[in-house]
């Protein structure tokens, strides 16, 4: 099962290409619910402290959960746990990347999370997308996404193959601190990339 979760901060919602079909999960953490009508989606759930949301809608025909407002957790935290708990086996976080950075980066760590858990997960704001990927190989298609990089999680990634790209690595050894597989662009219908050993956020991106 699918869950897409809906979160605050700035969306291009006309470069949102991702959307829920009828049988999926769909929540809106806090604020989020605005996101989720700005692109016409229905939801399942409202989640959330509603320190941002401001009128909370209670005639939505939706279920509303609020949560304290002094938690250990973020409202697109809970949002995850719930989706997991419901049976969500990818996840699609709509917003999340804009805003304050220390929301950004608890964001991107949602994917790192989500990967040892074993649910896909992927975030994006339509000016960026970004997923988790570990020790294995993907295809990333040729969008309007202009830029892709490959961003070091770990200390050390080894064994990064990139093809397909302006910008070619074969056996390059990546390092969290010094970053240089950033701003690469596809050349042609699809990239592939092959990590060896390691942790990597693929991160597709176009100027504001």
């Amino acid at each position: 099962m699918r869950a897409f979760i809906y979160t605050g901060g700035t969306v291009r919602t006309e470069h949102i290409t991702e959307h829920p079909k009828a049988d999926d999960l769909c929540i809106a953490a806090d604020s989020g619910y605005h996101t989720a009508v700005a692109l016409g989606e229905r939801i399942n759930l409202l989640l959330g402290d509603f320190d941002s949301i401001g009128a909370v809608p209670r005639d939505g025909g939706f279920e509303i959960q609020q949560v304290p407002a002094e938690k250990d957790y973020t409202d697109t935290q809970l949002a995850v746990e719930i989706a997991i708990d419901r049976g969500a086996e990818e996840i699609i976080i709509i917003g999340g990347l804009s805003g304050r950075l220390d929301h950004t980066l608890s964001t991107l760590a949602i994917l790192e999370d989500l990967h040892a858990r074993g649910v896909y997960g992927t975030v994006t704001d339509g000016q960026s997308r970004a997923r988790y990927m570990k020790s294995t190989s993907t295809l990333i298609a040729r969008s309007p996404y202009r830029y892709l990089s490959i961003i070091a999680v770990d200390e050390v990634v080894k064994g990064v193959d990139i093809e397909g790209c302006k910008y070619p690595l074969k056996k390059a050894t990546l390092r969290r601190r010094n970053q240089f597989a950033v701003s690469n662009e596809i050349t042609g219908n699809v990239a592939f990339i092959a990590v060896k050993k390691g942790g990597v956020f693929i991160i597709e991106s176009r100027d504001a």
